[in-house]
């Protein structure tokens, strides 16, 4: 088994420096860095050859964190995102504290909380929000598994997470929706 710790330890280097890095997601492999920096969400954007115009999904730890980053969710916004049985990203109207880019233009942002247990403790050590987009240049078919992640996605990063690389399962991409003020909700991608 790979050393989880020594991951985390190089991840905290790389996000804590502007950094991005390549780690394993509940989902798919992903890009990421510390949503709430500026700079290093625009490395994200040059790395994965993605227009500005299109946002990404940040990853948080637990669902009570929500409440840090989206206004006015619905009261028991907590307990449904608790009650998901698998992955889902939920878009929220009216996102608080991000920068400029990491926010859609109508100010809602894309959330998920993750139950990954590598992405689970990183978030938590950073005490952050992290950024999490597909591992694949804007356009190409999102990689199943780290082997099929094109070379100049590597190359760009900062750090490569080695957990789970020779991982062959399959995870589909998460459910989306989006959720009103009511906590109505809209199926974007099942």
């Amino acid at each position: 088994m790979v050393d989880f710790e020594n991951d985390i330890k190089a991840c905290m280097q790389a996000l804590q420096n502007d950094g991005v890095i390549l780690y394993p997601t509940d989902t798919v492999w992903g890009l990421g860095c510390d949503a709430l920096n500026e700079a290093a969400v625009d490395k994200v954007f040059a790395v994965k050859q993605r227009p500005k115009e299109k946002s990404m999904i940040i990853l948080l730890a637990d669902a009570r964190d929500i409440l840090h980053y989206v206004a006015a969710p619905p009261p028991d916004i907590i307990a449904m995102v608790e009650a998901f049985e698998r992955p889902t990203t939920v878009i929220y109207k009216n996102a608080l504290g991000f920068p400029a880019n990491v926010v859609n233009k109508d100010g809602s942002i894309a959330i998920r909380v993750t139950t990954d247990p590598f992405c689970k403790a990183l978030i938590k050590r950073l005490r952050r929000p992290i950024v999490s987009t597909s591992a694949n240049i804007s356009g190409e078919p999102t990689p199943a598994i780290f082997s099929m992640i094109n070379p100049s996605i590597v190359a760009g990063v900062d750090y490569t997470v080695t957990h789970r690389q020779t991982d062959s399962s399959i995870t589909p991409p998460s459910r989306l929706i989006s959720m009103d003020d009511d906590g109505n909700i809209t199926v974007l991608r099942d």
